[in-house]
């Protein structure tokens, strides 16, 4: 009994350390969907988004403030369900996507905000143009282990923006200015084989 408590002991020791030290995550991108919202003509809403998210997080649970982020959208990959809105989108009435093929945000400083949030300020580049906005980020969560001995957790973002601030300025009789943007991210951390 003492050694099977000794090996149970030292497994939870080293699942621990797998799960508290600072690691870098990298985005799940099938688990991953980064959504805006806008208004049309100022009476209903239109939902999209980006269906290919890439990139990576260093995240420290002892200090969430040493928290870095990086990803990268596909700016192709928009889908609003309707193809020739999705092309008109791509287009450079919108994001241009051939001139600017991918969307980015790099994390700048990250502060605590309560219990379970973050506040994460970054550069935001769309269309070619950089500038900073703040994330209100709910998690991460506390991290699983799957069968295959990798880690997952995951978090949600949001912020609003004012398109026109990126040089998106297509249909503007229609289509509203304000984007709410909401980031629901799932990060996977793949130990290293054991030697």
């Amino acid at each position: 009994m003492p050694r099977l408590l000794l090996i149970l002991a030292a497994a939870l020791a080293l699942t621990t350390s797998a799960a508290a030290q600072a690691l870098i995550w990298e985005i799940d991108p099938n688990h991953t969907a980064a959504q805006f919202a806008v208004r049309h003509m100022g009476i209903s809403t239109v939902r999209g988004a980006f269906t290919k998210v890439s990139g990576n997080v260093v995240y420290d649970p002892s200090d969430s403030t040493k928290t870095v982020i990086n990803a990268t959208i596909d700016a192709s990959s928009v889908d609003t369900r309707v193809e020739r809105r999705d092309n008109d989108l791509r287009s450079p009435n919108f994001f241009d996507a051939a001139k600017y093929p991918t969307l980015t945000f790099k994390s700048t400083r990250v502060e605590a905000a309560g219990a379970g949030k973050l506040k994460v300020s970054g550069d935001l580049t769309i269309h070619g143009v950089r500038k900073q906005v703040v994330l209100d980020v709910d998690g991460p969560s506390q991290p699983v282990k799957d069968a295959k001995e990798k880690w997952h957790m995951g978090a949600s973002a949001t912020t609003k923006i004012n398109r026109n601030d990126f040089g998106v300025n297509g249909a503007p009789e229609t289509v509203g200015n304000d984007v709410a943007i909401t980031i629901d991210v799932e990060l996977v951390y793949t130990p290293p084989p054991v030697r």
